[in-house]
């Protein structure tokens, strides 16, 4: 366990290692693509989309009471899978949190073994991504506060 990560994470991690067997892995993932709020239509702009992704992959984030909300969908079950896992381990931190996490995380889950090179490297660019827009939420309400 690491002391640095926040225990929405941990949970997650905890979760995917009592899985030992890839199968099972992948079984987790679909289940948590079948939990995922569809992301309603008129989120799903270019400025929203995850560049990067081979699949069509779309994130917004929210800042409510000074943490992070995302919404996300995805075209592909297994990257909704993996947009789901993330929204989970990321929702209700606060964009500092977010900024200073490390995606290292999929690698303790043991799902890093099973995705293939462009479902990997997908997972870090929806993570990129979400620290992004966590950063702009950051910066967004610092400009607010200097505006006020």
């Amino acid at each position: 366990m690491s002391a640095d990560r926040p225990d929405s994470i941990e949970k997650i991690v905890a979760r995917f290692q009592k899985a030992s067997d890839p199968k099972r892995r992948y079984e987790q993932l679909l289940w948590f693509a079948k939990k995922l709020e569809p992301l309603p239509e008129e989120y799903k702009t270019p400025e929203n989309k995850v560049p990067g992704c081979v699949s069509q992959v779309f994130v917004v984030a929210d800042l409510v009471d000074g943490i992070v909300i995302y919404q996300a969908d995805s075209d592909a079950q297994i990257t909704k899978g993996l947009v789901a896992l993330l929204i989970k381990a990321l929702n209700g931190l606060t964009p500092e949190e977010i900024s200073h996490l490390s995606p290292d995380f999929i690698k303790d889950t043991q799902l890093d073994v099973s995705l293939t090179p462009s479902r990997a490297n997908g997972f870090y660019n929806i993570f990129k991504t979400m620290q992004q827009k966590a950063q702009g939420l950051l910066d967004g309400s610092a400009s607010e506060a200097l505006l006020n």
